[in-house]
């Protein structure tokens, strides 16, 4: 198997591909590992160093951030965070992956990958990538809805061509390129990943390369909310406004297979949002998809200014232990609105749990959909070690609801 270096050195030395200077990657010494970007925030839960994937997780090169706009889960994958070649085990990076994506498989999903960063001294060998999209057999591959290669150079595009004997036509169709971090406000807002500064630097310095006509646009700017609005309101302003929008699935969804696990249409999740947030009303029995209102459900749960399990509770409940009476003194110490919102969305979703014969979808299940749009850190994002705490808090809500809520 031919290697990294290899392929760097055969595409320079062909006369067909001698143009390709773009491909090749910068050294080591000419990449400057910036101090703003520590291995890992000690102020922000993580593994302890003894865990098998410690080495793994502090570097923080693997994040979720929430869903995207069609109502999928967002992995974000940071090459710049890979620190070099010989401190980085990457067939335990390989593992803390699909460790990850085992939490997801099950539900649409979208990865992005930020590769500005991958230098010749922290990229891995094309052997490992090789492997690494053997080894993600079916089940991670078939609820992918979408990768997204942010800033690709001449190095990726002429990887993935050499690959693309192994590369499935389906999944092939899945691949996107990004070339501005404005382009990815199309399918998730930015604001809620935690976009390495490195990163962030390198988009503004392709902006100002360019020539004023072939600008980018920028992110739009948050426009001021409407009388009306709905969507990423405060929960008090917004609570009594048909409550969560979800009688539709009630009604129709309880033995929907997968039910909030697949993703919807964004144009019409936009429409519904826009109507909501105009004063409309909304009626989900002319739209016929049930998913439709599920998504709306978790996107309105997501687009709160701040969670519903409040920024307060955050640490509690990542550090949360299963003692009988501290789940109900955490629940209990919510404000008013957010006690009563979380008892309804709680109730709701036992009442699908139930039904999980037919709908599949256990506790469990809806505990890793729902967790991660119930509670997040003050920067949206999500430390992966954060995850399973959330996502088990979450399901003991479910399994003992009809204690915690007396």
């Amino acid at each position: 198997v031919m290697s990294s270096s290899d392929l760097l050195v055969d595409l320079s030395e062909d006369p067909a591909t001698a143009q390709l200077g773009p491909l090749k990657l910068s050294t080591y010494e000419e990449q400057q590992w910036p101090a703003d970007e520590p291995p890992f925030d000690a102020a922000s839960p993580h593994l302890p160093w003894d865990h098998p994937f410690y080495d793994i997780a502090r570097h923080q090169i693997i994040e979720v951030a929430g869903d995207d706009n069609f109502g999928r889960k967002v992995i974000v994958f940071n090459a710049c965070r890979m620190p070099p070649q010989h401190q980085l085990d990457h067939h335990k990076l390989l593992m803390y992956l699909k460790g990850t994506l085992d939490q997801y498989v099950e539900s649409d999903y979208t990865l992005i990958y930020f590769h500005h960063g991958l230098t010749s001294e922290n990229k891995p060998s094309l052997g490992w990538l090789r492997d690494a999209y053997r080894e993600f057999d079916r089940k991670y591959k078939k609820n992918i809805k979408a990768l997204y290669i942010v800033h690709p150079t001449m190095f990726i595009r002429t990887l993935l061509i050499l690959f693309k004997p192994l590369i499935s036509f389906k999944f092939g169709r899945k691949i996107n390129y990004v070339n501005y971090l404005s382009e990815l406000e199309d399918v998730v807002k930015c604001e809620q990943l935690i976009i390495p500064a490195r990163v962030r630097e390198y988009d503004n310095k392709l902006r100002a390369s360019l020539k004023p006509s072939s600008q980018p646009p920028m992110s739009p700017p948050r426009s001021p909310p409407l009388p009306d609005q709905v969507f990423g309101s405060s929960l008090l302003d917004s609570y009594c406004k048909d409550t969560f929008y979800f009688i539709f699935v009630y009604v129709a969804g309880l033995e929907m297979e997968g039910i909030f696990r697949r993703s919807a249409n964004v144009t019409l999740v936009k429409e519904v949002q826009k109507r909501y947030n105009s004063g409309e009303m909304v009626n989900f029995y002319d739209m016929e998809d049930v998913h439709l209102a599920a998504v709306i459900l978790k996107t309105f749960l997501r687009e709160l200014p701040e969670p519903l399990l409040t920024y307060h509770l955050y640490n509690d409940i990542v550090n949360f232990t299963c003692n009988s009476d501290s789940k109900s003194t955490l629940v209990e110490s919510l404000p008013e609105e957010n006690y009563a919102s979380l008892r309804y969305l709680i109730t709701f979703l036992a009442q699908v749990s139930a039904n999980s014969e037919i709908n599949k979808m256990t506790n469990s299940n809806l505990a890793v959909v729902f967790g991660p749009n119930l509670l997040w850190g003050r920067d949206n994002a999500m430390s992966l070690s954060a995850i399973g705490p959330i996502n088990n808090f979450t399901r003991i809500l479910l399994d003992q609801q009809q204690l915690v809520f007396t």
